[in-house]
């Protein structure tokens, strides 16, 4: 059977290429030998349902493993505690019916509970899961995906409160070896579920739950250990060690975006007009390829990500700050809107501070927030109306747009005042650059170099990469050594010419372009 890239639904062994999950497993076994029960609390398509899955896989001969859907079970299973029972019931039943070392007694108390869908009491069956762990041989492990489908309700936390009940009486009374939660939600905090009108219910019986550590994400190493697999089939030459690495930098390993990063090159990419095999898809140039078509799919996880923009507003001040004005951001876990963002797979934590979770999103924001600006914004007209002027046989001639952003700048922003022009101005630049590059071209900015007075803007276009460093003007010293980080970032990139667009605030100043030769580095400096 020939594999592929999966993006829908849970991966398989020997049908999908895949990462290898060996190492996870055995850590999140750990954490099930020592009897702990805990949360995988993971952004949409992180490959929560693949890792559960894998795991029930490998746990089966050492424990019965009974997991669950929660998706699968309807509305009106939570709208009181005996249709939870009933369907709670039901559902487990569905699992364990084909299974021989559960008790068919269990089996027909399932089926009872099941049918007594007017009366049915949650302790009935916490009382038969007890029962259960007793009498099983082997320890049992309850494994419920999609736990966000239910943590709107209060039977829900009823739910809670039984097994940690249970967890806690578990010396005399048996009870499950282990309990494994799964969804985006962390249910530690129900209320930010619960929308405004319906009350903050803040306390969650999920103290119980110890702390999941297991990095859920992928690894340069590991990428390339699947695309090696893949190698071995199709033996298209490719880098691999570079390829994966440079899909590790656009997506900082999260599971979906790698998948479909993969699955473009080998699907959609391989076989066109400028990549007529894989051997010339599996470069960078196929690559960028595969991610513009990816920045413009409306996808189910893109539509998650700008969706939960509408529902929780203080989101949007928090990634406006990172994305545009350079604003550092203390990552305090405790802060309700940092861990939101944090939760929703936004933002992340490095070294205590808060920062975009990878270049797709970040390309995905910026887009969003440039859109909402289309219609009124009078530099992304200008921009739009001289973009013929700036391609050259098929190259971006950056010099040419920075000389017309200055222009234009000048003219339409010259008098305002200082605030307002260091809050906008590099949003301004990126609503000049858009119409310009858009639909052949993307940009995005070096997390490491994102800060009030400095942010180093890369530019790919038609697979070439082009540097800018945007920066507030603070002095002629400043302004020395951000040309010196400049030509140092052009090492970095194997360039050997580069740009800067100076913010400069003084009234005294000269607008203009002009070149700088530092050593081997053609530095061209624009002023506004």
């Amino acid at each position: 059977m020939t594999k592929s890239f999966n993006v829908n639904g849970a991966c398989k062994p020997g049908r999908d290429y895949m990462v290898n999950l060996k190492p996870r497993l055995g850590e999140i076994k750990a954490m099930i030998d020592r009897g702990q029960y805990f949360a995988v609390t993971k952004a949409r398509q992180y490959g929560k349902t693949t890792i559960l899955r894998a795991l029930s896989d490998d746990l089966k001969n050492d424990y019965v493993v009974v997991s669950l859907d929660f998706q699968k079970m309807s509305f009106s299973d939570f709208e009181s505690e005996s249709a939870f029972v009933s369907g709670l019931a039901r559902e487990i039943n569905r699992r364990v019916r084909h299974m021989a070392d559960v008790p068919d007694s269990l089996k027909a108390d399932l089926i009872k509970l099941a049918e007594q869908n007017s009366h049915s009491k949650m302790a009935e069956i916490f009382n038969r899961f007890s029962d259960w762990c007793g009498q099983s041989s082997k320890p049992v492990i309850l494994i419920i995906d999609e736990i966000d489908t239910a943590t709107n309700n209060q039977v829900f936390l009823d739910f809670l409160a039984q097994l940690r009940a249970a967890y806690l009486d578990r010396d005399v009374t048996p009870a499950f070896q282990s309990v494994i939660l799964a969804g985006v939600y962390d249910i530690r905090n129900i209320k930010r579920k619960i929308r405004p009108d319906e009350g903050h219910r803040q306390n969650s019986p999920w103290n119980i739950s110890s702390k999941f550590r297991v990095e859920m994400s992928f690894s340069a190493e590991e990428i390339a250990e699947m695309l090696r697999e893949y190698e071995a089939d199709y033996h298209t030459g490719m880098d691999i060690r570079g390829i994966a690495q440079l899909i590790y930098d656009y997506t900082s390993g999260y599971p979906y975006l790698v998948s479909s990063l993969c699955k473009s090159i080998d699907e959609e990419i391989a076989g066109t007009k400028d990549f007529p095999d894989k051997s010339s898809a599996w470069t960078r140039r196929g690559f960028m390829e595969a991610e513009k078509i990816l920045l413009g799919e409306n996808n189910a996880l893109f539509q998650s990500l700008t969706g939960k923009l509408a529902d929780y507003p203080e989101l949007r001040n928090i990634l406006y700050q990172l994305l545009f004005t350079g604003k550092t951001i203390p990552y305090i876990s405790q802060n309700p809107y940092i861990d939101s963002a944090a939760m929703f797979g936004f933002i992340k934590n490095h070294n205590g501070t808060a920062v975009l979770s990878n270049r797709i999103f970040e390309s995905v924001l910026y887009n969003l927030f440039i859109s909402e600006e289309f219609s009124t914004s009078k530099i992304y007209d200008a921009g739009l109306q001289e973009k013929n002027q700036f391609i050259t046989g098929g190259h971006l001639n950056v010099r040419r747009i920075l000389e017309k952003f200055v222009e234009a700048f000048e003219y339409l922003y010259g008098d305002e005042d200082e605030t307002f022009l260091e809050e906008a101005g590099r949003r301004y630049f990126m609503l000049f650059l858009k119409p310009i590059i858009n639909g052949v071209g993307n940009s995005y900015v070096e997390a490491e170099t994102r800060n009030r007075e400095r942010m180093d803007l890369v530019i790919d276009y038609c697979g070439e990469q082009n540097i800018i460093e945007l920066k507030i003007w603070r002095g002629n010293a400043y302004n020395k050594r951000g040309e010196e980080q400049l030509s140092d970032y052009l090492d970095y990139f194997h360039l050997k010419k580069g740009y800067m667009l100076s913010f400069n605030f003084n009234k005294k100043k000269e607008t203009g372009v002009k070149e700088i030769v530092l050593g081997d580095k053609l530095l061209i400096e624009a002023v506004v």
